[in-house]
């Protein structure tokens, strides 16, 4: 068996809502194309069984952010249309065209190599990336000047895909969102190639249909964050941890909890400790602002979070729901990837990327194969 196994805490994973959250999206787009964004072992709820879920669900699109990632996701998903964010790893190209996977381009180096490439292996495509205002990779509005200028420095390659990114899609009001709009038209308008065009993020998708272009590229929406912070979320939750109960303390006397006794509880109360902790993904800064649920309670955690433990004041609970063995809802419908994410001071996209590997993870829906 697993050592995943042997681990009582269990992370949930609902391969239904994931596809429901998929369609939502596409139905925003009302018509547009949806790629699903499955980079980092799918937001770390596993590539080989979201994938194909979002294949299923009508997804002919994906991307990725590494060459291993795209050459995996093509193990699984043969017929797929597969991007890769990254630029192309130099002395690797080959393996590109082998596994027909389309690089993104994000500075004229990467459009030299590639460029001297296709000159040898015709008929390879690759994406460009423009920087409209991320300042992280792509193509600055000098290079696409030169480009503009010099139409040969695209000789030879065949541009399928024109990216951009969206730095601040997730605050509606944020004057940056029409800027990169803008900068974006105005370089498109530059540059002596055409091809579809996609700047879209998930909370891209919910700024209207100017931002959409040809292509979204969904992410952390199809996994259940909230594409519009501060706002109800429209997305079904996917994910779903629960761990039980190791040990229960009636609090008698004024006593700290954890590492730094950095709380006082005051009697009567009762603690539940369990066997969460920061080596599980489960972040060490959430505390003590975090909480679980037992039942439909809230209950706060108390001390800090260490590698393997959390504890929670369960003094408000009903008694039968905490005995050892019951289970503390730590992330769930009740309290969100998001409302764990605010407790930590980061984002539901670390959260999530962040849940560890010692779990127990149990696949519900879709084409689930057992846990």
């Amino acid at each position: 068996m697993r050592r995943s196994e042997h681990r009582g805490a269990v992370l949930t994973i609902d391969l239904d809502a994931i596809a429901a959250n998929y369609r939502f999206l596409v139905d925003r787009l009302k018509g547009k194309a949806c790629a699903a964004v499955v980079k980092a072992n799918a937001y770390g709820l596993g590539v080989e069984r979201v994938a194909p879920t979002l294949a299923a669900a009508g997804a002919e699109i994906f991307c990725v952010a590494h060459l291993d990632e795209a050459i995996a996701l093509r193990a699984i998903l043969p017929d797929v249309e597969i991007i890769v964010l990254s630029g192309p790893i130099a002395g690797a190209e080959a393996d590109y065209a082998r596994h027909r996977l389309v690089p993104t381009l994000n500075h004229l180096g990467d459009l030299a190599a590639w460029r001297k490439f296709a000159a040898v292996q015709r008929g390879c495509r690759a994406a460009l990336h423009l920087d409209t205002g991320m300042a992280r990779l792509g193509l600055s509005a000098r290079e696409v000047e030169l480009i503009a200028e010099e139409p040969r420095l695209l000789e030879g390659v065949t541009v399928s895909w024109i990216l951009s990114h969206l730095a601040c899609a997730d605050e509606p009001d944020h004057p940056l969102n029409r800027q990169q709009l803008e900068t974006l038209r105005a370089m498109l308008a530059r540059l002596p190639c055409r091809a579809p065009v996609s700047l879209a993020n998930s909370s891209g998708i919910m700024l209207g249909a100017e931002y959409h272009f040809d292509l979204a590229r969904a992410g952390a929406a199809l996994f259940g964050v909230n594409p519009v912070p501060r706002q109800p979320n429209p997305m079904r939750p996917v994910v779903r941890l629960q761990a039980p109960i190791l040990q229960l303390r009636d609090v008698d006397r004024t006593t700290t909890v954890g590492y730094g006794a950095p709380q006082t509880i005051e009697p009567p109360a009762k603690l539940a400790t369990v066997g969460v902790g920061y080596a599980d993904g489960y972040l060490r800064s959430s505390s003590p602002r975090a909480h679980g649920v037992v039942g439909d309670v809230l209950v706060p955690i108390v001390g800090r979070v260490s590698m393997d433990l959390a504890v929670f004041d369960v003094s408000r609970a009903p008694l039968h729901a905490v005995q050892p063995g019951c289970m503390i809802d730590m992330i769930g419908p009740r309290y969100t990837i998001d409302d764990l994410a605010t407790a930590a001071g980061t984002i539901g996209y670390e959260v999530l990327t962040s849940l560890g590997s010692r779990y127990r993870r149990s696949y519900v829906g879709g084409a689930a194969a057992p846990a």
